[in-house]
């Protein structure tokens, strides 16, 4: 049961949703059930998410030479938060820095492109449309102890597996905002997550 029993970046949603919710109440179900789910994504029927995944690791092919991809943490205040960073910046043994990326169609992305200049309405725009890609990254800063990312927002230009797979990432195909830590949202995520630590621990005596 307890392999299980984790909050990830992507349960935000779930977790801050209320506790009568259809979405709540199957984190929790989850969250107890001693079965740990197995993601494809690469598999799926629904084109957005085989995509997303496909970009998402063309964009990391050319990363620096201190990065590292994929990298998990889990918190240590509150270890039933955990999460895995899509791109790590380590120097000298210490992460330093870190990227969450995000796919989105062109069209959006254009919105981005007409307002990147000005910070606060950009902040704004992403706290109002992408609230929960903001929620999810605030976890993942929480579970890091760092005080900022860069969330990027990756260009979709077809939905076509085979042409994914061959695109070669360019700069003007992706957009990064450097997210702060927001603490009234991490405290948000802690109180929420009080009872999935408390059952945690419960079953760990």
């Amino acid at each position: 049961m307890i392999d299980t029993m984790y909050i990830g970046s992507g349960d935000i949603y779930a977790l801050l949703s209320g506790k009568h919710t259809k979405g709540h109440q199957a984190l929790m179900r989850r969250f107890v059930s001693g079965i740990k789910p197995y993601y494809n994504a690469l598999l799926s029927p629904i084109d957005a998410l085989r995509t997303g995944v496909i970009l998402k690791e063309r964009y990391l092919l050319d990363l620096p030479d201190n990065s590292i991809i994929k990298y998990p943490v889990c918190s240590s205040e509150m270890d039933v938060f955990k999460c895995t960073i899509d791109h790590v910046s380590i120097e000298r043994d210490v992460m330093v820095d870190f990227e969450k990326v995000k796919t989105i169609n062109l069209s959006d992305y254009m919105d981005f492109m007409r307002i990147k200049k000005n910070k606060k309405q950009l902040l704004g725009y992403i706290c109002k449309k992408y609230r929960n890609y903001y929620n999810q990254v605030q976890e993942q800063l929480y579970c890091t102890e760092l005080d900022s990312c860069n969330l990027v927002f990756l260009s979709v230009t077809s939905y076509d597996d085979e042409i994914n797979e061959k695109r070669n990432i360019q700069p003007d195909d992706f957009f990064k905002v450097r997210i702060y830590r927001d603490e009234d949202v991490i405290s948000m995520i802690k109180e929420r997550g009080k009872v999935f630590q408390q059952i945690k621990d419960y079953y760990n005596e």
